[in-house]
């Protein structure tokens, strides 16, 4: 089956993904991830990435779709795969189309923008190990303090309140517009995200039956 996840940063679609992941064994393919391994492995497309992001340019569409292409055509999803962060744009679902790339179920988690914006905001992150914490679901033992390696938690400038609010406004006018896309093709379903991570995957699992 290939599935791609939606929804806007923090409403949990990487724990999904990686529950998917298990249940069906395939791969969860994370656009980052995959732009990350190509520069490591100095693919051709990666190379290409590699000169926008040193000169501190977005990495264009068809670079994206590249490296997207060339990852779908791996053994590993013969039998399906799960798109994480891509498509991110109607452009980027048509170039998806174009290469014959046949999606099955498009899976859109709904989280209301004001939980996103609590969720991330608490969120913290160990400098030197990169442990997470939660300041209100998963605390440390002591304030500021790693509980692994008593390294100092810090807040990532991805979690700041604006950033996250920045972040939000791009997805709706950007990436939203992908759920009547998908609606128009039959092949989108709407999971209202849970405050439970098992209560929202009962949800997803149901969706792709």
């Amino acid at each position: 089956m290939n599935i791609i996840l939606l929804g806007a940063p923090g409403a949990g679609k990487g724990t999904q993904a990686e529950k998917i992941c298990q249940k069906l064994d395939i791969p969860a393919i994370s656009t980052g991830n995959i732009i990350r391994e190509a520069l490591r492995s100095g693919t051709e497309m990666g190379l290409k990435a590699k000169s926008y992001m040193d000169e501190g340019k977005l990495v264009p569409d068809e670079v994206v779709i590249g490296i997207i292409k060339d990852r779908l055509a791996c053994d590993d999803c013969a039998n399906g795969f799960i798109l994480d962060g891509f498509p991110r744009t109607i452009p980027q679902a048509e170039a998806l189309d174009k290469m014959g790339v046949v999606i099955d179920r498009v899976i859109d988690i709904e989280v209301p923008d004001e939980k996103i914006a609590a969720r991330m905001s608490g969120r913290r992150v160990c400098a030197d190990c990169g442990a997470s914490y939660h300041l209100e679901h998963k605390k440390p033992k002591a304030d500021g303090v790693c509980d692994t390696c008593a390294g100092t938690l810090i807040q990532r400038k991805d979690d700041h309140p604006d950033t996250v609010l920045s972040r939000l406004d791009v997805y709706h006018k950007e990436t939203e517009p992908l759920k009547d896309y998908y609606k128009a093709q039959n092949k989108l379903w709407i999971i209202d995200g849970q405050d439970k991570v098992e209560d929202t995957t009962k949800l997803v699992f149901e969706a792709l039956e």
